[in-house]
Parts: structure tokens; sequence; C-alpha cells
């Protein structure tokens, strides 16, 4: 991996730990966070787990499926929808792992920020990464990609969520990650309707929503 790649998911995933960390959030952990039917606990689970997936996959050896390209693995998510099946499972899932209270996951994060460096370090850029909640593969640089975009959104949201400002990523973090909104985003609404959105408000649809 790029020493470029690693030092911007390590900053994403300290940023991300930094969040959860927050006193604001523990204080409020089984309150609804801004994620309809997600505890703040759950939705803290849910952003720190970004950090704890990218360690296991990375660390599982390379898949021997061909990666697919990194939008493609956007295409048709049942997930965009908030009441589909494997929506409703993360949000139950993250609540559960919840239960065990925020020393339990600052204890995974240590853990995981602690591993992470050299697991980045070593982990091979074009490497086939297999997704196995998809069944597919991504490379090694496109799944980090998922889980900084995956870390930007729901910071916004954790934050939203206690009355705390969004947490501020430096560009090596956002660059790839606002391409790849923008690139879904094209997929969906098509480039004239982006284009009218960040040029022409007069003429810009309702929403040019990635998701």
């Amino acid at each position: 991996m790029e020493q470029s790649e690693c030092s911007a998911f390590l900053a994403a995933a300290r940023g991300a730990g930094d969040l959860a960390r927050r006193p604001e959030v523990t204080a409020r952990w089984t309150e609804e966070s801004a994620c309809a039917g997600m505890s703040v606990g759950g939705l803290a689970c849910h952003l720190v787990s970004q950090v704890d997936n990218a360690v296991r996959l990375l660390t599982a050896g390379p898949s021997d499926q061909t990666p697919i390209p990194l939008a493609d693995h956007y295409s048709g998510v049942g997930w965009a929808d908030a009441d589909d099946e494997s929506n409703v499972g993360i949000r139950e899932g993250s609540d559960a792992q919840a239960e065990a209270g925020p020393e339990a996951l600052a204890r995974l994060l240590d853990r995981r920020l602690a591993e992470l460096p050299d697991v980045l370090a070593s982990a091979a850029g074009d490497d086939a990464v297999l997704i196995p909640w998809q069944g597919w593969s991504l490379t090694a640089r496109d799944f980090l990609v998922t889980r900084m975009m995956e870390i930007v959104v729901h910071s916004d949201d954790l934050a939203a969520s206690v009355g705390l400002d969004t947490p501020t990523f430096a560009e090596e973090v956002l660059a790839p990650v606002l391409g790849l909104l923008t690139d879904l985003a094209v997929r969906r609404h098509g480039a004239t309707s982006v284009i009218r959105a960040l040029t022409r408000p007069q003429r810009a649809p309702a929403t040019i929503a990635a998701f």
C-alpha cells in the first residue's frame, strides 16, 4: 500500500475513534441516534466496525476472486433502502454490540488502532480482498475507500446525534470519498443532473444523493 493511502486510512480511523470516545457519545449511549432505529451506542459501534473490518479483512489473506470495480460494489445494494432486511440487520447487530457498553468498544478500538499501522504497511493495494457479506472482492485500495466513506458519513451521523460539530477530515481522506460519492451520484442521476446541482441551482434536480 502506498504511504499516502496508509496515512489517509489511519487518519480516518483515528478520527472515528476520537469521536466514538467523546463523553457526549457515552452519556447518550442508549438514546436513539440520527439514524432512525439505531441507538447512539449502536451507531458508535457501527462507526468503529469500519476499523475492525479493515483489520480483519486485510489480514484474512488475498482472495482468489477477480476484484470488481469500486462503483459496481454499490450497484443495487439493499441497505440504500432503510427498511431493507440487510439494513435492519446492521442496526440490530450494532445495537446488540452496544449492549456491552462504551468501555468494551474502547478496548476493541485500542486493539485495532494498535494493529492497524502494521496491517496497512503489509497490505498490497492491488490484492483482492473478499467482502464476505457481499460475496465478491475488491482491491485492498478500493476496500479502504469504502471504509473511509463509511467513516466520513457515519461520523457526521454520530456528531449530529449528540449535538457535536461534524469532524473535519484531511484532504487525503475526503478526496477519494468525494470521488466515490460523485461517481455514484452520476451513475444514479446522470452527469447533467450532478453538474447542474453543483453549478446551476436554478436548473438543479431536487436531489443528487449517491444512495
